[in-house]
């Protein structure tokens, strides 16, 4: 018997419909619930999750098998497998891309024109951190 992680979100409502096109419907009571159903002998157990946690409870071993976005097992570092790629997202069909953006005045036309010591605020510090290593680059992440 499989649980399964879906992830709340900007990527709920395209999993919801894969889901359902595959006759594999979820219930739950409310869009709020995080708890849920598929009408399915196979599947025991069904919560929503945010996408950047479920790496993680996957790797950990309280799910059999999670969706979320290739980003997300990169910046956990999660030890999982990935099975495949489903390509959809809120926006478009496209990779997501991570850029730098500084204040177009900003003197800087590279990372590597980056002054040591830059605080830099992002949603993905260890993937920034890495990037930022590989190029020479020391900041406050």
């Amino acid at each position: 018997m499989l649980s399964l992680v879906l992830p709340k979100g900007s990527l709920e409502r395209a999993t919801l419909d894969l889901f359902d096109a595959a006759d594999l419907t979820v219930r739950r009571s409310s869009d709020r619930d995080y708890h849920a159903t598929i009408d399915d002998p196979r599947i025991e157990r069904v919560r929503f999750l945010r996408p950047q946690e479920i790496p993680s409870y996957v790797a950990e071993g309280l799910f059999d098998l999670g969706i979320t976005g290739r980003d997300w097992i990169t910046e956990t570092g999660a030890n999982v497998a990935s099975l495949g790629e489903l390509r959809y997202s809120k926006a478009t069909s496209a990779p997501v891309r991570v850029v730098l953006a500084v204040p177009a005045n900003a003197s800087w036309e590279s990372v590597r024109d980056l002054p040591d010591g830059l605080r830099i605020s992002t949603e993905f510090p260890e993937i920034t951190r890495r990037f930022l290593e590989t190029r020479g680059v020391k900041a406050a992440i």
